[in-house]
């Protein structure tokens, strides 16, 4: 005999600029029946005195984490939550996925407020990156600053068009066009366009509302990008010289295989070029590393913002000890430390299904690898690089130290 479904208890009901009004009559009704209706202050305004005067209002604690607990205690309660736009999109509602059974949560969407500025802008949705900064670091824009790109970010206050125009600045882009799209779908809508450099300079012309979408068109030209495949230009990174050099870190990368919501252990991050290629792989990723040199874990911490992965977490360590207690990873990369134990207790952490890459540029870590292989079987490859360079009037191949390479996929 089937369970018969229970009715959703926790209900999230998207609203626009004009408030309650736009909401459907379903949706007035759950507000109606609520026995707590929980809202920013200015949304928790916007609902009537007489609708549902017996309800208790909740402001969003600080911090926000404090409310699932509190949600979870009225468990069976009818409890209402109001928010901006489509909630499941850089929304609450998304939060509430992780905190809650799905079957206890309804979702009544509203247009998101980038849906009102695709429309307003003419720029299809599917054809354009969707981001945000509220609540984020700027910094994680910087991977989507492409040549012909199309963003529309989300902002944090009316000061985020300043912040974004000085990065575009920064890199160039002075003449990147931008409009400011303030309370979309309401009657104080205004879109106010301009460029980065206007915008970066600031003055009055340029002081906006808190509720705005940025909207970023980048030209086809542009004097300095990154791609957003692997094999960044190893000047792309500050380094003492110790690092994974660009098409060595490509090789690398591909056996690494990154994917959404993966999980990376960097050991010896060393300046961080393999953990900040595998965030930049997709937004998802995650990525821990492991450096005992103060100096390095520097160079990678700054090289993690410039390069728009922010989250890279570091710890200040040596491997295996330092990384006892992690959660286990979908694939680890051993460019620093390599030792038997490192490599049996990587083994051990690794998830099924999971990759481990190591590199060896010495005879005894080649050695190890060698037993490893043979102890374990996976792939052993030889990556030899040669460039070419000035000798004298002519050019001669230059050769790198050749790297030894271990690639073992977990069964």
């Amino acid at each position: 005999m089937n369970d018969v479904a229970k009715e959703p208890w926790l209900s999230v009901i998207g609203i626009g600029e004009s408030g309650v009004e736009d909401i459907s009559n379903f949706g007035w009704s759950l507000l109606a029946q609520a026995e707590y209706i929980l809202g920013g202050a200015r949304h928790l305004a916007m609902v009537p005195d007489d609708l549902a005067p017996e309800a208790e209002r909740i402001v969003w604690p600080s911090p926000l984490s404090e409310v699932f607990a509190r949600l979870k205690r009225l468990r069976g309660k009818k409890v209402a939550v109001l928010a901006s736009g489509d909630p499941m999109f850089f929304g609450i509602g998304g939060t509430f996925s992780r905190h809650f059974p799905w079957e206890e949560v309804r979702v009544l969407p509203f247009p998101s407020s980038l849906s009102f500025a695709a429309s307003r802008m003419g720029w299809p949705l599917n054809k354009t990156t969707l981001l945000t900064i509220h609540g984020r670091n700027p910094a994680a824009l910087l991977p989507h600053y492409l040549p012909g790109a199309k963003l529309l970010i989300l902002s944090k206050d009316g000061t985020s068009p300043a912040t974004v125009a000085k990065q575009l600045v920064e890199r160039g882009l002075e003449q990147a066009s931008i409009s400011v799209l303030e309370h979309l779908g309401g009657d104080e809508e205004k879109i106010i366009a301009s460029n980065a450099a206007a915008i970066a300079a600031g003055g009055d012309a340029f002081r906006f509302a808190d509720l705005n979408v940025i909207a970023v068109s980048l030209p086809q030209e542009m004097p300095f990008w990154l791609p957003v495949t692997p094999g960044l230009p190893d000047d792309a990174f500050d380094h003492d010289g110790k690092m994974t050099k660009r098409d060595i870190r490509a090789s690398a990368m591909a056996k690494l295989a990154p994917r959404p919501n993966a999980l990376l252990w960097d050991v010896g991050t060393g300046c961080g070029s393999i953990a900040i290629e595998w965030l930049r792989a997709h937004p998802t990723c995650r990525a821990v590393g492991i450096e005992p040199q103060e100096k390095r874990r520097a160079y990678a911490l700054h090289n993690a913002e410039m390069l728009g992965v922010p989250h890279l977490r570091l710890l200040n360590g040596t491997a295996p000890d330092g990384l006892r207690g992690e959660e286990a990873p979908d694939a680890i990369f051993i460019g620093g430390g390599l030792s038997a134990d490192v490599v049996n207790f990587c083994l051990k952490a690794l998830k099924p299904g999971g990759r481990l890459v190591a590199h060896a540029v010495t005879l005894g870590s080649e050695q190890l690898l060698l037993n490893l292989y043979q102890s374990h079987g996976g792939d052993l490859t030889r990556l030899s690089i040669a460039k070419a360079e000035p000798v004298g009037p002519l050019h001669g191949w230059k050769s790198a130290m050749p790297v030894t390479q271990w690639v073992f996929l977990k069964q």
